[in-house]
């Protein structure tokens, strides 16, 4: 049988699992390329002491070459490796987190490094049962478990207990080099996430639109100019913040906006309205000069996206000078749910492909909002009816 190769963005592996893996990778720190394969039944490391690349990528054929042969006196193939939860952890890594997008693979490291600490790196996947996920659950809540230490929400956990789903149903589905699925079944396929009873969703109102913009410039014009298209666009500020001058169109009035800075990977072109070409024309003026640069750079390096952290940092402060009483749910994704609402009365359809969604049921169950004024105009136009 041949040995399977897989490449990855960071790392070479060559072998096959449970007898001959070995798998090479830089150092984070030193960039030192190193080697780790794997002995009765231990993980061992060791340096190349250099840092190239594709002498390294021999050696790690030559060396999972080594470790292959007949058995003596014609036994057959050694057993597979038993496979622990941290085994199948790397295997998801090596050759799924890989894949996916930036945010993605740091929830997926985040996460496995919970399961790990919660159940333990040598526990055998399919003796999970109801008490770890009930035991995950009360941990992580309470803020035991998790990088922050502070206690998260019913969304939060079920965000991570889909990820560990997701591994072992891949896992079920998933052969080894000899046939054999890596995991017989999903040991805990059925169970039920734990939801939100009321999950918090705030939709900014216009008047507390109307005092962030006032106060916006004072904050700088970056945040003016996110504001500005996180209200008249509806997009996500993760979107907006990595917008890039190839994808603005002033002239025409539009925007595409890139699948891979989409949640839901859908990748979509929208009209501009004047307000959001004047941000942008702003923008433009306070440009390097770079086509290529982003919308809202980065201060510490003007061909980076400005970050998350300094998008919230701004969101704070506006409401600081504006006055505004900081209020749990309160951020740049209200006004996502102000777009939604103030567009009510438009065709879901247009909705969706004006915000970015690909299904009526997310703007129904999660963003949508009728106002009181609304409800009662609603009213009197159906008296008005009856009449």
């Amino acid at each position: 049988m041949m040995a399977r190769t897989k490449r990855s963005r960071r790392s070479y592996s060559a072998g096959e699992w449970g007898r001959n893996r070995v798998r090479i990778f830089p150092d984070p720190k030193t960039g030192i390329l190193q080697i780790e394969w794997r002995e009765n039944g231990r993980r061992l490391t060791r340096s190349l002491k250099h840092r190239d690349w594709s002498r390294a990528k021999r050696q790690a054929d030559e060396a999972a070459a080594g470790f292959e042969g007949p058995e003596p006196n014609g036994k057959k193939d050694a057993e597979p490796e038993p496979l622990t939860l941290e085994r199948l952890f790397d295997i998801y890594r090596e050759e799924v987190t890989v894949t996916k997008g930036r945010r993605s693979r740091m929830h997926d490291r985040v996460a496995m490094r919970m399961f790990l600490g919660c159940f333990g790196r040598d526990r055998k996947p399919e003796t999970l049962c109801q008490r770890d996920w009930d035991r995950f659950i009360r941990d992580r809540r309470a803020g035991r478990v998790g990088p922050s230490g502070r206690p998260v929400g019913n969304q939060m956990i079920r965000h991570d207990l889909v990820f560990l789903l997701t591994v072992l149903n891949w896992a079920a589905r998933s052969r080894d080099e000899s046939g054999r699925l890596l995991l017989q079944a999903n040991p805990l396929r059925g169970f039920k996430t734990p939801k939100e009873k009321n999950p918090v969703r705030v939709v900014l109102s216009e008047e507390e639109y109307r005092a962030l913009l006032k106060v916006s410039r004072r904050v700088g014009w970056k945040f003016h100019v996110a504001l500005v298209l996180a209200h008249e666009t509806g997009h996500r500020i993760g979107a907006i913040r990595q917008l890039r001058w190839p994808e603005i169109d002033l002239d025409g009035g539009m925007v595409q906006w890139r699948a891979e800075h989409q949640k839901n990977g859908y990748a979509h072109r929208t009209p501009l309205t004047d307000e959001a070409v004047a941000a942008l024309a702003l923008a433009w003026r306070r440009n390097s000069g770079d086509e290529n640069a982003p919308v809202l750079p980065s201060s510490k390096d003007p061909t980076s996206c400005v970050s998350r952290w300094m998008a919230r940092a701004w969101w704070e402060k506006a409401e600081k000078l504006a006055g505004i009483k900081p209020k749990r749910g309160r951020g740049w994704h209200s006004l996502r749910r102000k777009f939604a609402s103030d567009l009510m009365d438009q065709p879901l359809k247009v909705l969706c492909e004006l915000g970015g969604w690909r299904t009526t049921k997310t703007i129904l169950q999660c963003y949508q909002r009728a106002s009181d004024d609304r409800l009662r105009e609603a009213l009197a136009n159906r008296r008005k009816v009856g009449t």
